[in-house]
């Protein structure tokens, strides 16, 4: 009885409809309840009413489960912003407009206050309250299939990055998707190295850890503008910025960890790890480059180093730090400035309770530090056993350079030859030389090729023996470090001191010097001209854990009163 009278109501006037399709995903919009199948029976439904077709919201790809739509915004706008431009809105069901029951119910609200109604073909239903409690129930078991089809759908997904597999999205900066093997239908997909992007990302890590070879490591502004200027380009055609540069250089998928299911897509907040996925891909980074640009990019945090500890005149500030507690060591001064000694900033700041704390002369412990660097560390034969591991392992770097160049080489023939094709098309008749497509395809593929170019050549350059370490380069640096650790001004040379060490620990009978083997290659292919950034405190170059014990015997006790 109450359809009868909802019909008769209808048929009385004219009204001017809009009608809004909707389908998740590009998958159903070629299948299932198709774009242009909901579009037919909207029509059929209006016609049958005598309504006008006034207007139409299509949304192609869009999830149901929240209202962030433009088409269905847009249309909520002109429905509600007064001037009513049609009466009602035709939907195939109320699962099209809203899969959540309360967006479904405020934007239902919403409309009827602007005087507009919102009608399902295939739930047709009134305005009375039994009507509107039948749809509330069709709203929360709209809802309810979503979530289970998102935990059904997420499970395949784990397992099918457990395999191995790309689950699809756009590949990572650096990888291509390939197809990998076909079950049934459907082709499974993974990540593949794009030799040429590949080499761009090899790079940014290059440029930020090393240099180009005329200055020392780069902050990622400094990468990012270094980039622009010499006319790199994301895979769009874009310039480079600060944000996607530093995304490249923290994302683990480049040294092969790459993992899925890391965030709520809603809220974007991280899930727990033990939901994560781990997929094996290809490294593009080995993982001792990848983890020492980390350790790089945290220790440059402002919050991490505050500005005294690069600008100050303290030659060891920021890394002298007392044996007991951990604290650093900071400058106290005796009879009105005449003494200055280093010492324990948390006995100083906290009491002895908190840590027994000890002081030693600054000019003292600034010479003991010095000299035995100068001594013990820079010295060709020291700086040549450190680095023995690192310059045997070159030679097998060449395999891997090899890959990297067949694959380039392949790339580079692969747009010769296209290219190649499309002028023998024009020469043979086949294609209008003056037709625009032609021009712009043909243009496209010389910029592939000049790219592919750019990156064969860049791999070939690597191979140099310039690029490696070799006995004449550590004998050149260590002749510079000497000069620039003993001599000249406090800042200048506490920069060079800073490049070399991560920490000088005090204790009562010894001084233990730390620092990194990483640290030292770069430095000695740098030729050692340009101090590096803040190093992390990673140690590794004191491998036998070896002190430098003092006081010397002439000098008698180092402790201060």
């Amino acid at each position: 009885m109450t359809e009868v009278a909802t019909e008769t109501i209808d048929r009385t006037e004219a009204k001017r409809a809009a009608l809004y399709l909707r389908v998740s995903t590009g998958r159903q919009a070629e299948a299932d309840l198709s774009i242009p199948d909901q579009r037919r029976q909207a029509v059929a439904f209006c016609a049958a009413r005598g309504w006008q077709v006034a207007a139409e919201f299509v949304e192609p790809g869009a999830s149901g489960t929240d209202d962030r739509r433009p088409e269905l915004q847009r249309l909520l706008d002109l429905a509600t912003g007064g001037g009513t431009p049609f009466d009602v809105v035709i939907v195939h069901s109320f699962s099209r407009f809203a899969r959540d029951h309360f967006a479904l119910e405020y934007h239902v609200r919403s409309l009827r206050k602007a005087g507009v109604r919102l009608i399902s073909i295939t739930q047709d239903l009134g305005d009375d309250p039994m009507s509107v409690m039948v749809r509330q129930v069709f709203a929360l078991f709209d809802e309810y299939q979503s979530k289970e089809n998102a935990k059904h759908t997420l499970r395949a997904m784990q397992e099918n990055a457990r395999q191995g597999f790309w689950n699809g999205s756009k590949a990572p900066f650096g990888y291509s998707v390939v197809d990998a093997e076909q079950r049934g239908s459907k082709t499974k997909k993974r990540l593949a190295i794009d030799p040429v992007e590949a080499e761009t990302v090899r790079l940014m890590f290059r440029l930020f850890q090393r240099g180009d070879g005329t200055n020392g490591p780069m902050g990622v502004k400094a990468v990012t503008s270094w980039l622009n200027e010499h006319g790199y380009r994301t895979r769009v055609g874009a310039r480079w910025g600060i944000g996607p540069l530093h995304q490249i250089l923290t994302r683990p998928t480049y040294k092969g960890e790459h993992r899925f299911n890391r965030k709520v897509w809603k809220t974007k907040e991280a899930k727990p790890e033990s939901e994560q996925i781990a997929v094996p891909v290809d490294p593009i980074i080995d993982a001792a480059t990848f983890d020492a640009v980390q350790a790089m990019l945290k220790s440059k945090n402002p919050r991490a180093m505050p500005p005294r500890v690069v600008t100050g005149p303290i030659l060891l500030t920021g890394i002298a730090t007392c044996a007991s507690c951990g604290g650093g060591m900071t400058l106290r001064t005796g009879k009105y400035g005449r003494y200055r000694y280093y010492t324990c900033a948390t006995c100083a700041q906290k009491g002895k309770s908190a840590c027994k704390g000890r002081s030693i002369p600054m000019d003292k412990l600034d010479k003991l530090v010095t000299e035995r660097l100068a001594e013990q560390l820079l010295t060709p034969e020291r700086i040549g056993k450190i680095l023995a591991g690192i310059m045997e392992r070159q030679a097998s770097k060449d395999e891997d350079y090899s890959g990297r160049l067949t694959a380039l080489r392949a790339k580079l023939a692969d747009a010769q030859g296209r290219l190649g094709r499309l002028y023998a098309a024009i020469e043979n008749g086949i294609a209008d030389p003056m037709d625009a497509t032609l021009k712009e395809r043909v243009a496209t593929v010389k910029t592939e090729r000049d790219i592919a170019q750019v990156a064969f050549d860049r791999a070939v350059a690597e191979m140099r023996p310039d690029v490696r370490i070799t006995e004449d380069k550590i004998a050149a640096f260590t002749e510079v470090m000497r000069a620039n650790v003993l001599k000249g001004e406090t800042p200048f040379r506490r920069a060079y001191i800073r490049s070399v060490i991560d920490q000088v620990e005090v204790d009562d009978t010894e001084i233990r010097i730390h620092g990194r083997r990483a640290v030292l290659e770069r430095l000695v292919m740098g030729g050692g001209a340009t101090p590096a950034g803040v190093p992390s405190f990673v140690r590794k170059w004191r491998a036998r854990r070896d002190s430098n014990p003092w006081p010397l015997p002439s000098e008698g006790s180092a402790l201060s009163s």
